[in-house]
């Protein structure tokens, strides 16, 4: 199926805006329907559109970008190998899995000076230093990065138009949903199951079998664990995503690489970690030194946390090695009974969902005692000040954390905000919201 996407108006901003003045590169994970949404523009909004997959493309497409002296033979082979018409400033050139392709990538500079058509690339692990060594990366190309399906998204998927400007407006005017509050944590935890990858989706819609889409899930992950093998053929970077649910449950306060890897050299781990970064199919959430305005540039690049892009992946690698029928988390979360230890699933999500609002990831601990710490889950920076957000995976009695760092640093806080599974409400200086508020933060 082909899923109204948020992106499409973005494309649609730059074809406007830019009327061939840069390329746009849509980067993101595999699967998370790149090229679907690509396609489907091309399709709509253009009179003629030619796709280059470079996956599949023939060895004599691929050689048309080594030499670019002639683009006149350039485009009439392009015409002749795709039987495509090509029309001056009515049609589109889509340069697919663009990684698999630098030279066609570096091109975009003369492609576009050129100014005859429009181009879209689409990639994933582009900044990976093998698709990019030897090449220089075009000025006049634009990038977006589309993630997998965000809430909004998967309830449009499902038919629902009118959940998410309901709880919109709850959000805005601060307003409790009473009853409806237990339907829409519902709604939110079958999101959690499901996941935002399109064909997990599209499985779910087609099936209504949770056992069928875990299957669809797994092959996803078997996809990645397949590319990451291509890219690192020593397995260190597959065994750092295949570990990521274990270290959160640890709640170890940060990502420790060596207990996935074992013992390998400094630079090995940077070189694995930037994979796993660059792979998009994980986001990378770091310690800030000093919460305050301006945080990437207090940010501790040696402490983070790793989550995963999609929390509906996120919930089948956690039970990796067992049978669908042994995960306990499809079970507790669908009778809303999910176990303490297994909060981590909920932090999972909201930085997904705070990822997807555009929010770049941080978070905060300091010395409690000699043996404990007090940690704020994820700070936003908002103008001059900060967000600090803790989260609860069930109901709560205190937000110790947060009122210790609050008074700590008072003079930075903009608003204090506790995210949880409970209806919203007032409690003193914090707010206290349902998680399915994340994605107005």
């Amino acid at each position: 199926m082909i899923f109204k996407r948020k992106l499409y108006d973005r494309l649609l901003e730059w074809k406007s805006e830019q009327n061939g003045r840069t390329a746009i590169l849509v980067e993101g994970a595999r699967r998370v329907g790149k090229s679907t949404i690509v396609e489907n523009f091309a399709k709509k909004e253009y009179k003629s559109y030619i796709l280059i997959d470079f996956n599949r493309a023939s060895p004599s497409t691929i050689a048309l970008f080594d030499d670019l002296s002639d683009l006149n033979y350039l485009f009439i082979s392009l015409q002749n190998t795709y039987n495509v018409q090509l029309f001056e400033r009515k049609s589109l050139i889509v340069f697919d899995e663009v990684q698999k392709c630098p030279n066609a990538r570096q091109a975009i500079k003369y492609l576009v000076a050129d100014g005859r058509y429009d181009y879209i690339e689409t990639g994933s692990l582009i900044s990976i230093r093998k698709n990019t060594q030897n090449i220089t990366i075009p000025s006049e190309e634009e990038r977006v990065m589309m993630h997998p399906m965000d809430y909004e998204e998967f309830r449009w998927a499902l038919g629902d138009e009118s959940s998410v400007p309901l709880l919109r407006m709850s959000y805005e005017k601060k307003i409790p949903l009473g009853t409806v509050h237990r339907q829409k944590m519902r709604e939110l935890r079958l999101y959690m199951l499901v996941g935002g990858m399109p064909q997990s989706v599209d499985t779910y819609l087609s099936t209504n079998n949770f056992k069928k889409v875990d299957e669809t899930k797994r092959n996803i992950i078997r996809l990645y664990d397949e590319d990451f093998l291509k890219i690192d053929p020593s397995g260190g970077a597959g065994q750092l995503f295949m570990s990521i649910p274990s270290q959160l449950s640890r709640s170890v306060g940060r990502f420790v690489p060596y207990s996935a890897i074992g013992d390998v050299s400094n630079d090995k781990k940077v070189e694995l970690m930037q994979i796993l970064s660059e792979s998009k199919t994980t986001q990378f959430c770091y310690h800030c030194t000093d919460p305050n305005i301006g945080m990437s540039l207090n940010r501790d690049v040696s402490r983070y946390k790793v989550f995963l892009a999609d929390t509906g992946l996120f919930v089948t690698l956690s039970f990796w090695n067992k049978d669908y029928t042994e995960n306990i988390i499809y079970q507790q979360l669908l009778s809303d009974k999910l176990a303490a230890n297994l909060g981590y699933v909920y932090e999972n999500l909201i930085a997904q969902m705070l990822s997807a609002s555009g929010n770049r990831l941080f978070y905060y601990t300091f010395p409690k005692d000699d043996k404990h710490s007090y940690e704020i889950d994820f700070l936003l920076s908002r103008g001059n000040k900060i967000v600090p957000i803790e989260v609860k995976s069930s109901g709560y009695n205190t937000h110790k954390s947060l009122d210790v760092f609050c008074e700590k640093f008072s003079s930075r806080i903009s608003q204090r905000i506790l995210l949880y599974t409970k209806d919203q409400h007032q409690d003193g200086q914090t707010t206290c919201l349902p998680v399915y508020h994340t994605q107005f933060l």
